[in-house]
């Protein structure tokens, strides 16, 4: 009889989270209504988004990314899944791009909450992801830019006000 290769899971998920000065309604929105500024706050690592349907901050919205991710430029097209103002939440989906010669799904929701009692808010970044297959490693290296992205972002807003 021979030995079973131990089963591991495809699916995944993690999630960050980040402390910054600038409100939960600013930082949702730089991300809900006008994504298209990512690319002004952290140009290192995000070059362009663009609306290829519907409009920003809507279910069913197309928005088209370029970014670089381990020194190489790579897109990603993602569709709007979920938006709750209320909440400062907003869900993509991957749709194409990259990511998604490793992935068979890839989706990430952002969350802002304002601090209980004092200035600043926390943003929450989750991800979900199914890998193609058992050879593909988990998006941890991606930990680095989300880091260096939220950082830039929160500068980015604080120096417009």
């Amino acid at each position: 009889m021979a030995n079973a290769m131990p089963e591991t899971s495809l699916f995944g998920e993690f999630e960050l989270e980040f402390e910054i000065k600038a409100p939960a309604a600013k930082f949702y929105d730089m991300y809900a209504g006008r994504p298209h500024h990512v690319a002004k706050a952290t140009p290192r690592n995000v070059q362009a988004c663009e609306l290829h349907d519907g409009e920003w901050g809507t279910v069913g919205s197309i928005i088209f990314w370029n970014y670089v991710h381990d020194g190489e430029a790579q897109v990603s097209k993602e569709r709007v899944e979920l938006v709750e103002p209320e909440k400062n939440l907003i869900t993509y989906r991957v749709l194409e791009g990259d990511l998604m010669k490793e992935y068979k799904s890839f989706v990430n929701t952002i969350q802002v909450t304002p601090k209980q009692g004092e200035n600043g808010s926390i943003v929450r970044w989750y991800f979900e992801y199914e890998k193609i297959d058992d050879n593909v490693a988990h998006p941890e290296s991606f930990l680095p830019f989300f880091v260096e992205v939220v950082k830039e972002i929160d500068e980015y807003l604080l120096a417009e006000e």
